[in-house]
C-alpha cells in the first residue's frame, strides 16, 4: 500500500492491484458467535433460526446447515407436544423488557433429551421496534455448577468461619474476608494490595515462601500450622494458624495462567498453646521423678540438692543458684526482724556446661543490693519474678551485672526455700535472651523443684547437727 493510501488520500488502483473485498462484517460476527463459551440461536419475528453456533451443535448435535431456516424447534429439537409451549416462551420476549430466564427440555439429533437454561431477550429493528429474539442457553447441569461455585465463592468471602484470603502473584492480598481481616487486626479494604510485612511482624518469611511453592508446584498434600505475630495497635500478638493453599488458575486461558493463591487459615492458637503446656507438663513431670531416684542415690544430702538443681535446668532455665540463710533457718518473724544474708550454695557453671558445683568449702557471702529479688523472696516468703525489659544489650549486660548474675541473664525467677515451717534460702532460675520471660505456669515448677531442694538441704543441716 502507498503512503498516499495510508494518509488516507484517494489515488486510483494501478492496472495490477486487485480491488478490496467489501465486507459487511457477517464473517466477524459469525467468529463471535462460534467463539463464545455458550450456546446461542437466534429467530427471527416469525420464529424462524437464524443463527446457530458450534456450542449449540455441540450440546444437541443439529449443525448450523441443519437448523437455520427452520421454523421454530417443532419436530427436531422440541418433542411436538411441547413445540407450541416452548416457541411461545421463547418469542414471548421480543414483547417483554429484559431478559426472560426459562428452562426447559431440548432433543439431540441422537434422540437424546437434554435439560437446558436458556436466556432470551428481544433483538429491536433499526426503526426500535421487534425484529426477533436470541436465546442463549446451557446444560442445567453445568449452570447450577457456575451458579454453585460463584454462590461458594461469596459464602467464603463473607460468611465463612475461617479467614479466606486471595492473594495474588505478587503475594499481596486482593480480597480478603471479615474473618480474615478481624484475625489481621485491620479493615477489609485496609488489607488490600499491601505487603504481608506491613501486617505481620514475624512468620512472614515462612508464609511468603508456602505461598511461593504454591504457585510454582501446586497446593501442598496437607494443611500447615504457622506461628505468627499480628501487627496490632496494641502491640504485637502472636497467633498459631492451620493454613490451607490452593493454587488459583484462569479458566479461560489454554494453558493454566497462576491468577494467585487461594490461603485458607484457621486460629488454633488456644489448642495449640493447650497441647504445648501438656507436652510441657509430662516432660516436667518426669524430671521430678528422674531427679528424685538419682537424688535418692546420693550420700551427701547437700549433692542430692544439685541433682534436682540440674534435672530442672533442662528446658527450663540456662543458670540456676542456690543461696542459703548464712544465720541458719529461721521461721518468719526471725525473718522480719533481722537483716537477711545470703551464702552461696550452689551453681551452675556460666561457661561450659556441666553438672552443678557445690561452693560448700568456701561458703563466701553473696552481697546482695537492698531490693535485690532473691532478697524480697525471702522476706515475702515467695517467689518473684525479675526482667531486664526491652533495653539495649549493654543495659541488659549492666543489669545482670548489678545482681551479680551471669552477664547474659535477662529473665529471672527466685523461688523461696521452705522446709518446716523455715526459710533455708532461695533457689534462682536465670534465662538468656533467647528464651522467653518466666510465666505463671513456670512458676510452679520452680515451686516444686525449691520443695525438693529445700528438704535436701534440711536433711543436710540435720546430719550435720547430729
Amino acid at each position: 500500500m502507498s503512503a498516499s493510501r495510508r494518509s488516507g488520500t484517494t489515488d486510483e488502483l494501478g492496472p495490477d492491484e486487485p480491488e478490496p473485498p467489501e465486507r459487511d462484517g457477517s464473517d466477524l460476527l459469525a467468529a463471535l458467535l462460534d467463539g463464545m463459551d455458550a450456546a446461542l440461536c437466534a429467530f427471527d419475528a416469525h420464529g424462524v433460526v437464524t443463527h446457530w453456533n458450534r456450542e449449540a451443535e455441540r450440546i444437541l448435535g443439529w449443525t448450523a446447515a441443519e437448523a437455520v431456516g427452520r421454523q421454530g424447534f417443532a419436530g427436531w429439537a422440541v418433542r411436538s407436544a411441547d413445540a407450541a409451549e416452548v416457541e411461545a416462551r421463547l418469542l414471548s420476549a421480543m414483547h417483554a423488557p429484559g431478559r426472560q430466564v426459562h428452562e426447559f427440555a431440548l432433543l439431540t439429533k441422537d434422540g437424546g433429551r437434554v435439560l437446558v437454561r436458556t436466556q432470551s431477550a428481544a433483538v429491536r429493528g433499526p426503526d426500535g421496534k421487534p425484529a426477533g429474539v436470541y436465546c442463549a442457553f446451557s446444560e442445567v447441569h453445568v449452570q447450577i455448577d457456575l451458579e454453585r461455585s460463584i454462590a461458594l465463592s461469596e459464602a467464603l468471602f463473607q460468611d465463612a468461619s475461617w479467614g479466606v484470603v486471595l492473594v495474588d502473584a505478587d503475594l499481596r492480598p486482593a480480597v480478603v474476608n471479615a474473618h480474615a481481616a478481624r484475625a489481621l487486626g485491620t479493615r477489609r479494604t485496609s488489607a488490600l494490595g499491601r505487603p504481608l510485612g506491613d501486617l505481620l511482624s514475624q512468620g512472614v518469611e515462612e508464609l511468603e515462601s508456602a505461598l511461593t511453592h504454591v504457585l510454582a508446584e501446586g497446593a501442598p498434600p496437607a494443611p500447615a500450622e504457622i506461628w505468627v505475630a499480628v501487627r496490632t495497635p496494641d502491640g504485637d500478638r502472636r497467633r498459631c494458624w492451620r493454613s490451607g493453599f490452593v493454587r488459583l488458575a484462569s479458566p479461560l486461558a489454554e494453558e493454566p495462567v497462576p491468577l494467585g493463591v487461594g490461603w485458607l487459615f484457621q486460629d488454633v492458637t488456644e489448642s495449640k498453646q493447650a497441647e504445648q503446656e501438656a507436652s510441657q507438663l509430662r516432660f516436667r513431670t518426669n524430671q521430678l521423678h528422674r531427679a528424685a531416684r538419682a537424688a535418692a542415690e546420693c550420700e551427701n544430702p547437700a549433692e542430692a540438692a544439685t541433682v534436682h538443681l540440674d534435672f530442672a535446668l533442662a528446658g527450663f532455665a540456662d543458670h540456676a543458684l542456690i543461696d542459703r540463710l548464712t544465720a541458719g533457718p529461721v521461721t518468719d518473724t526471725d525473718t522480719d526482724a533481722a537483716p537477711i544474708r545470703l551464702t552461696r550454695l550452689a551453681a551452675t557453671p556460666s561457661g561450659t556446661p556441666g553438672p552443678s558445683r557445690l561452693d560448700v568449702p568456701a561458703g563466701l557471702p553473696v552481697r546482695y543490693d537492698d531490693g535485690h529479688p532473691a532478697l524480697q523472696c525471702v522476706q515475702r516468703a515467695g517467689s518473684v519474678r525479675a526482667a531486664a525489659g526491652a533495653v539495649p544489650a549493654e543495659q541488659a549486660r549492666a543489669w545482670a551485672q548489678e545482681r551479680q548474675w551471669p552477664s547474659d541473664t535477662v529473665h529471672a525467677l527466685c523461688a523461696v526455700l521452705r522446709s518446716r515451717g523455715r526459710t533455708l534460702g532461695v533457689v534462682t532460675f536465670l534465662r538468656g535472651g533467647g528464651r522467653g520471660p518466666f510465666e505463671r505456669f513456670d512458676i510452679a515448677y520452680a515451686e516444686d523443684v525449691a520443695a525438693h531442694i529445700a528438704m535436701c538441704l534440711d536433711l543436710a543441716e540435720a546430719t550435720k547437727e547430729t
